[in-house]
């Protein structure tokens, strides 16, 4: 542990889409800063290697409602509380007005949005007497737009303004529950090198992606992870309604 350790002691949290990328560094940082964390992903073969990082792994689908209400309350039922719910399952479909399929429109913006609404309506279900807070990973995709992502940037944007409206949904309502959304732009995760790799030329793609951002690299998950850290943790105690970019400059231009 580093001079920061215990930053999340004794607070609970569940995380998303754990078995891999943004979400699979933010249980490790989350383990070792104190939390009791429970993982979950549609990949359970993933959520077995993040051994001593899951305090708790449940297998889940984060489009089914029905689970989300399980998955929820087998975290109270272990830990007795929730404090922090990390929205982290996402995919992307590449797609441009012209060529995204209705079928891909609604995979994406059932995984990305349907998904990320009904964690944040369990969560303030579990949080309301409590507390606690809400991290939603929207993207520089639902900041400015990308011609050839259109599922993928609706569904990240209505992250975005979903986040705003429970915010301040909590906020009025005295639960002390806060609800922000961080924006990474391209990182060195499973879901965006194994699109290089599907590409014509993957390393004209990679060079692209490095240049998108005035840093002049891509970012790593762990960068993504430490600004989730600090808006799951008291640090950020008077912070809701937010939104947050982890993007090398990106979208400051």
């Amino acid at each position: 542990m580093d001079g920061h350790a215990g930053r999340l002691a004794g607070k609970v949290a569940l995380i998303t889409g754990a078995a891999s990328g943004i979400g699979r560094a933010t249980a490790a940082l989350f383990h070792e800063q104190g939390a009791k964390v429970a993982a979950t992903d549609r990949n359970e073969a993933g959520l077995k290697t993040l051994g001593s990082d899951a305090d708790l792994a449940l297998a889940q689908d984060v489009t089914d409602e029905a689970r989300w209400r399980a998955v929820v309350d087998a975290v109270v039922a272990a830990f007795g509380r929730l404090d922090i719910l990390v929205n982290s399952a996402g995919v992307a479909v590449l797609g441009n007005i012209e060529t995204t399929t209705l079928e891909d429109w609604r995979r994406v913006n059932a995984i990305n949005a349907d998904g990320t609404f009904l964690g944040c309506r369990e969560a303030v279900r579990a949080m309301k007497e409590t507390g606690g807070s809400i991290v939603n990973l929207s993207s520089v995709a639902g900041i400015i737009g990308d011609g050839s992502s259109l599922a993928y940037c609706a569904s990240k944007g209505a992250v975005r303004l979903l986040t705003k409206s429970a915010a301040l949904h909590c906020a009025r309502a005295g639960y002390n529950i806060r609800v922000n959304s961080v924006h990474p732009s391209f990182a060195e995760t499973p879901m965006v090198l194994e699109g290089i790799a599907r590409a014509k030329d993957p390393e004209r793609i990679r060079a692209g992606l490095m240049r998108a951002a005035p840093m002049g690299r891509m970012g790593k998950a762990e960068e993504v992870a430490s600004m989730i850290l600090f808006l799951a943790s008291d640090e950020s105690s008077f912070t809701t309604g937010a939104e947050f970019m982890v993007d090398g400059g990106l979208t400051a231009q």
